[in-house]
Protein backbone atom coordinates (compact mmCIF):
# COMPACT_ATOMS: atom_id res chain seq x y z
CA UNK A 1 0.00 0.00 0.00
CA UNK A 2 1.60 3.57 -1.26
CA UNK A 3 1.44 6.11 1.39
CA UNK A 4 -1.22 8.28 -0.24
CA UNK A 5 -3.65 4.89 0.47
CA UNK A 6 -2.57 4.53 3.95
CA UNK A 7 -5.80 5.00 6.58
CA UNK A 8 -4.65 8.46 7.96
CA UNK A 9 -3.49 7.88 11.73
CA UNK A 10 -5.83 8.35 14.53
CA UNK A 11 -5.55 11.30 16.92
CA UNK A 12 -4.57 9.83 20.49
CA UNK A 13 -4.76 11.40 23.61
CA UNK A 14 -3.81 9.50 27.37
CA UNK A 15 -5.43 10.44 30.28
CA UNK A 16 -4.06 9.25 33.43
CA UNK A 17 -0.19 9.33 34.00
CA UNK A 18 0.88 7.38 36.81
CA UNK A 19 3.41 5.03 36.39
CA UNK A 20 1.56 2.71 33.72
CA UNK A 21 0.12 6.16 32.18
CA UNK A 22 3.01 7.89 31.47
CA UNK A 23 4.99 4.95 29.88
CA UNK A 24 2.25 4.08 27.60
CA UNK A 25 1.75 7.88 26.44
CA UNK A 26 5.81 7.49 25.92
CA UNK A 27 5.26 4.93 24.26
CA UNK A 28 3.37 6.38 21.97
CA UNK A 29 5.06 9.68 21.25
CA UNK A 30 8.33 7.07 20.66
CA UNK A 31 5.98 5.55 17.26
CA UNK A 32 5.23 8.99 16.42
CA UNK A 33 1.93 9.94 17.82
CA UNK A 34 1.81 13.52 18.77
CA UNK A 35 -0.16 12.39 22.12
CA UNK A 36 -2.44 14.88 23.86
CA UNK A 37 -2.38 13.97 27.53
CA UNK A 38 -4.40 14.95 30.90
CA UNK A 39 -3.88 14.44 34.45
CA UNK A 40 -5.00 15.75 37.86
CA UNK A 41 -1.18 16.39 38.42
CA UNK A 42 -0.87 19.16 35.93
CA UNK A 43 2.57 19.98 36.27
CA UNK A 44 3.41 16.19 35.13
CA UNK A 45 0.82 16.73 32.35
CA UNK A 46 3.28 19.90 31.49
CA UNK A 47 6.29 17.70 32.08
CA UNK A 48 5.56 15.33 29.63
CA UNK A 49 3.85 17.78 26.75
CA UNK A 50 7.50 19.47 27.28
CA UNK A 51 9.34 17.01 25.16
CA UNK A 52 6.71 16.81 22.88
CA UNK A 53 2.91 16.45 22.42
CA UNK A 54 -0.02 18.36 24.32
CA UNK A 55 -1.37 18.88 27.66
CA UNK A 56 -4.76 19.97 28.42
CA UNK A 57 -6.54 21.24 31.23
CA UNK A 58 -9.59 19.11 31.33
CA UNK A 59 -10.90 15.27 30.11
CA UNK A 60 -13.31 17.17 28.08
CA UNK A 61 -11.17 19.45 25.66
CA UNK A 62 -8.64 16.61 25.46
CA UNK A 63 -11.69 14.07 24.48
CA UNK A 64 -12.40 16.93 21.92
CA UNK A 65 -9.47 16.44 20.12
CA UNK A 66 -8.93 12.87 19.66
CA UNK A 67 -9.66 10.14 17.61
CA UNK A 68 -8.81 7.59 20.14
CA UNK A 69 -8.77 8.19 24.41
CA UNK A 70 -7.00 5.82 26.39
CA UNK A 71 -8.14 6.17 30.04
CA UNK A 72 -5.00 4.64 32.63
CA UNK A 73 -6.16 5.60 35.99
CA UNK A 74 -7.23 3.61 39.07
CA UNK A 75 -10.74 2.38 38.85
CA UNK A 76 -14.33 2.31 38.03
CA UNK A 77 -14.67 5.42 40.11
CA UNK A 78 -12.11 7.37 38.40
CA UNK A 79 -13.29 6.29 35.33
CA UNK A 80 -16.51 7.30 35.94
CA UNK A 81 -14.96 10.70 36.95
CA UNK A 82 -13.12 10.80 33.03
CA UNK A 83 -16.14 10.21 31.14
CA UNK A 84 -18.84 11.61 33.48
CA UNK A 85 -17.69 14.59 36.32
CA UNK A 86 -17.10 17.61 34.98
CA UNK A 87 -16.30 18.87 31.52
CA UNK A 88 -16.24 14.72 31.22
CA UNK A 89 -14.92 12.98 28.23
CA UNK A 90 -18.11 11.62 27.13
CA UNK A 91 -19.86 14.63 26.28
CA UNK A 92 -17.19 15.72 23.91
CA UNK A 93 -15.63 12.86 21.95
CA UNK A 94 -17.16 13.06 18.18
CA UNK A 95 -19.11 10.12 17.43
CA UNK A 96 -16.81 7.31 16.31
CA UNK A 97 -14.42 7.75 18.45
CA UNK A 98 -12.96 5.09 20.70
CA UNK A 99 -12.76 5.13 24.42
CA UNK A 100 -10.08 2.84 25.57
CA UNK A 101 -10.50 1.52 29.10
CA UNK A 102 -7.33 -0.29 30.97
CA UNK A 103 -8.71 -0.20 34.40
CA UNK A 104 -8.73 -3.61 36.17
CA UNK A 105 -12.67 -3.16 37.03
CA UNK A 106 -15.39 -5.34 37.85
CA UNK A 107 -16.33 -7.41 34.63
CA UNK A 108 -20.16 -6.22 34.48
CA UNK A 109 -19.37 -2.56 34.94
CA UNK A 110 -17.29 -2.97 31.83
CA UNK A 111 -20.10 -4.57 29.95
CA UNK A 112 -22.56 -1.66 30.90
CA UNK A 113 -20.38 0.51 30.10
CA UNK A 114 -20.05 -0.09 26.80
CA UNK A 115 -23.65 0.36 26.38
CA UNK A 116 -23.89 3.98 27.65
CA UNK A 117 -20.90 4.90 25.65
CA UNK A 118 -22.83 3.01 22.45
CA UNK A 119 -26.04 5.88 23.64
CA UNK A 120 -23.80 8.79 22.74
CA UNK A 121 -22.01 7.30 19.40
CA UNK A 122 -19.32 6.70 21.18
CA UNK A 123 -16.77 3.13 20.71
CA UNK A 124 -15.60 0.92 23.59
CA UNK A 125 -13.17 -1.14 24.25
CA UNK A 126 -12.57 -2.78 27.33
CA UNK A 127 -8.34 -3.31 27.25
CA UNK A 128 -6.80 -4.04 30.55
CA UNK A 129 -3.23 -4.33 31.00
CA UNK A 130 -0.30 -6.30 32.19
CA UNK A 131 3.73 -5.86 32.06
CA UNK A 132 4.67 -3.34 34.31
CA UNK A 133 6.03 0.44 33.92
CA UNK A 134 9.29 -0.32 32.28
CA UNK A 135 7.35 -2.75 29.33
CA UNK A 136 4.63 0.23 29.08
CA UNK A 137 7.23 2.81 28.06
CA UNK A 138 8.75 0.22 26.02
CA UNK A 139 5.57 -0.26 24.17
CA UNK A 140 5.59 -4.09 25.58
CA UNK A 141 2.25 -4.74 27.42
CA UNK A 142 -0.04 -7.62 26.91
CA UNK A 143 -3.41 -6.42 26.24
CA UNK A 144 -6.19 -8.29 27.14
CA UNK A 145 -9.10 -6.69 24.86
CA UNK A 146 -13.21 -6.81 24.22
CA UNK A 147 -15.07 -4.51 21.85
CA UNK A 148 -16.77 -4.27 18.54
CA UNK A 149 -14.82 -4.59 15.30
CA UNK A 150 -16.00 -1.05 14.65
CA UNK A 151 -13.88 -0.30 17.61
CA UNK A 152 -11.24 -2.19 16.69
CA UNK A 153 -10.95 -0.69 13.19
CA UNK A 154 -10.08 2.85 14.34
CA UNK A 155 -7.64 1.87 17.95
CA UNK A 156 -5.99 -1.12 16.49
CA UNK A 157 -3.17 0.99 15.62
CA UNK A 158 -3.11 2.72 18.99
CA UNK A 159 -3.05 -0.66 20.23
CA UNK A 160 -0.48 -2.38 18.39
CA UNK A 161 2.23 1.36 19.32
CA UNK A 162 1.40 0.33 23.21
CA UNK A 163 1.85 -3.05 23.14
CA UNK A 164 3.69 -6.28 21.85
CA UNK A 165 0.42 -8.51 22.32
CA UNK A 166 -3.20 -7.40 21.97
CA UNK A 167 -5.20 -10.30 22.70
CA UNK A 168 -8.84 -9.96 21.18
CA UNK A 169 -10.74 -11.84 23.38
CA UNK A 170 -14.88 -11.80 22.06
CA UNK A 171 -16.57 -8.70 20.34
CA UNK A 172 -18.16 -7.23 23.54
CA UNK A 173 -16.85 -5.37 26.66
CA UNK A 174 -16.30 -7.32 30.00
CA UNK A 175 -14.66 -10.43 28.96
CA UNK A 176 -11.17 -8.83 28.61
CA UNK A 177 -11.62 -7.58 31.99
CA UNK A 178 -12.42 -10.95 33.39
CA UNK A 179 -9.13 -12.53 32.44
CA UNK A 180 -7.80 -9.78 33.32
CA UNK A 181 -9.32 -11.15 37.01
CA UNK A 182 -7.90 -14.08 36.27
CA UNK A 183 -4.92 -12.68 36.20
CA UNK A 184 -5.14 -10.48 39.11
CA UNK A 185 -5.68 -13.54 41.24
CA UNK A 186 -2.21 -14.95 40.15
CA UNK A 187 -0.62 -12.12 40.61
CA UNK A 188 -1.31 -11.35 43.60
CA UNK A 189 -1.41 -14.99 45.08
CA UNK A 190 2.13 -15.10 43.79
CA UNK A 191 3.13 -11.54 45.23
CA UNK A 192 1.96 -12.96 48.69
CA UNK A 193 3.47 -16.45 48.24
CA UNK A 194 6.80 -14.67 47.00
CA UNK A 195 6.67 -12.30 50.38
CA UNK A 196 5.96 -15.35 52.82
CA UNK A 197 8.60 -17.71 51.51
CA UNK A 198 11.58 -14.63 51.34
CA UNK A 199 10.16 -14.00 55.00
CA UNK A 200 10.66 -17.52 56.15
CA UNK A 201 14.27 -17.86 54.80
CA UNK A 202 15.15 -14.02 56.36
CA UNK A 203 13.73 -15.37 59.48
CA UNK A 204 15.16 -19.06 59.57
CA UNK A 205 18.72 -17.11 59.16
CA UNK A 206 19.74 -17.36 55.32
CA UNK A 207 20.71 -14.18 53.98
CA UNK A 208 18.47 -12.38 51.82
CA UNK A 209 20.92 -11.95 48.94
CA UNK A 210 21.84 -16.04 48.51
CA UNK A 211 18.11 -17.26 49.01
CA UNK A 212 17.05 -14.80 45.97
CA UNK A 213 20.11 -16.00 44.19
CA UNK A 214 18.74 -19.75 44.84
CA UNK A 215 15.07 -19.38 44.28
CA UNK A 216 15.56 -17.19 41.00
CA UNK A 217 17.48 -20.38 39.52
CA UNK A 218 15.92 -23.27 40.80
CA UNK A 219 11.68 -24.71 40.23
CA UNK A 220 10.23 -22.07 42.72
CA UNK A 221 11.01 -19.35 41.03
CA UNK A 222 8.29 -17.32 39.29
CA UNK A 223 7.91 -13.68 37.76
CA UNK A 224 6.71 -12.43 40.85
CA UNK A 225 9.13 -13.54 43.17
CA UNK A 226 12.19 -12.67 40.60
CA UNK A 227 10.78 -9.15 39.99
CA UNK A 228 9.02 -8.15 43.62
CA UNK A 229 11.39 -9.39 46.03
CA UNK A 230 14.44 -7.44 44.05
CA UNK A 231 12.64 -4.91 45.60
CA UNK A 232 13.07 -6.09 49.23
CA UNK A 233 16.27 -7.00 48.97
CA UNK A 234 17.00 -3.17 47.73
CA UNK A 235 15.06 -2.26 50.61
CA UNK A 236 13.24 -0.02 48.37
CA UNK A 237 9.48 0.24 48.62
CA UNK A 238 8.86 2.77 46.08
CA UNK A 239 5.56 2.02 44.73
CA UNK A 240 5.28 0.66 41.26
CA UNK A 241 2.05 -1.07 42.32
CA UNK A 242 0.76 0.02 45.29
CA UNK A 243 -0.52 -2.68 48.12
CA UNK A 244 -3.75 -0.71 48.00
CA UNK A 245 -4.07 -1.70 44.24
CA UNK A 246 -3.94 -5.87 45.56
CA UNK A 247 -6.38 -4.65 48.40
CA UNK A 248 -8.95 -3.70 45.18
CA UNK A 249 -7.87 -5.90 42.46
CA UNK A 250 -8.23 -8.74 44.92
CA UNK A 251 -11.55 -7.71 46.54
CA UNK A 252 -12.37 -7.65 42.77
CA UNK A 253 -11.18 -11.23 42.12
CA UNK A 254 -13.53 -12.49 45.39
CA UNK A 255 -16.90 -10.12 44.09
CA UNK A 256 -16.78 -11.99 40.82
CA UNK A 257 -16.73 -15.04 42.20
CA UNK A 258 -19.24 -14.82 45.42
CA UNK A 259 -22.15 -14.86 42.68
CA UNK A 260 -21.24 -18.35 41.61
CA UNK A 261 -20.31 -19.57 44.91
CA UNK A 262 -17.03 -20.50 43.58
CA UNK A 263 -14.27 -20.93 46.65
CA UNK A 264 -10.81 -19.13 46.01
CA UNK A 265 -8.91 -19.93 49.05
CA UNK A 266 -5.93 -18.74 47.85
CA UNK A 267 -7.13 -15.38 46.44
CA UNK A 268 -8.88 -14.85 50.07
CA UNK A 269 -5.90 -15.27 52.30
CA UNK A 270 -3.74 -13.35 49.83
CA UNK A 271 -6.24 -10.63 49.87
CA UNK A 272 -6.10 -10.99 54.07
CA UNK A 273 -2.17 -10.15 53.87
CA UNK A 274 -2.82 -7.00 51.86
CA UNK A 275 -5.61 -5.68 53.70
CA UNK A 276 -3.51 -6.70 56.89
CA UNK A 277 -0.49 -4.20 55.21
CA UNK A 278 -3.11 -1.32 54.42
CA UNK A 279 -4.28 -1.50 58.13
CA UNK A 280 -0.77 -1.10 59.12
CA UNK A 281 -0.35 1.68 57.10
CA UNK A 282 1.79 0.20 53.80
CA UNK A 283 -1.01 0.70 51.53
CA UNK A 284 0.70 3.23 49.37
CA UNK A 285 3.78 1.48 49.64
CA UNK A 286 4.82 -1.05 46.58
CA UNK A 287 3.09 -3.97 46.63
CA UNK A 288 6.45 -6.65 47.60
CA UNK A 289 6.21 -4.41 51.49
CA UNK A 290 3.44 -6.91 51.61
CA UNK A 291 6.55 -8.92 53.34
CA UNK A 292 6.40 -6.54 56.25
CA UNK A 293 3.44 -8.25 58.19
CA UNK A 294 5.53 -10.60 58.99
CA UNK A 295 7.00 -10.32 62.60
CA UNK A 296 10.13 -10.55 63.67
CA UNK A 297 11.88 -10.44 60.17
CA UNK A 298 15.36 -8.43 59.44
CA UNK A 299 14.44 -7.29 56.14
CA UNK A 300 17.44 -5.20 54.37
CA UNK A 301 17.74 -1.53 53.92
CA UNK A 302 18.06 0.62 51.80
CA UNK A 303 21.76 1.19 50.36
CA UNK A 304 23.34 4.31 51.60
CA UNK A 305 23.39 7.18 49.27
Amino acid sequence: MDDQNKPERPRVGVVGLGAMGLGMAHSLRTAGYDVGVHDLRTDVAADFAHGGGTAFASCGELAAAVDVLVSVVVNAAQVESVLFGADGAAERLRPGAVFVMCSTVDPNWSADLEGRLAEKGVLYLDAPLSGGAVRAAAGELTMMTSGSEAAYAVADPVLEAMSSTVYRLGDRAGIGSKVKIVNQLLAGVHIAAAAEAMALGIKAGVPAEALYEVITHSAGNSWMFENRMAHVIAGDYTPLSAVDIFVKDLGLVLDSARPERFPLPLAATAHQMFLQASASGLGAEDDSAVIKIFPGVDLPKPAEA
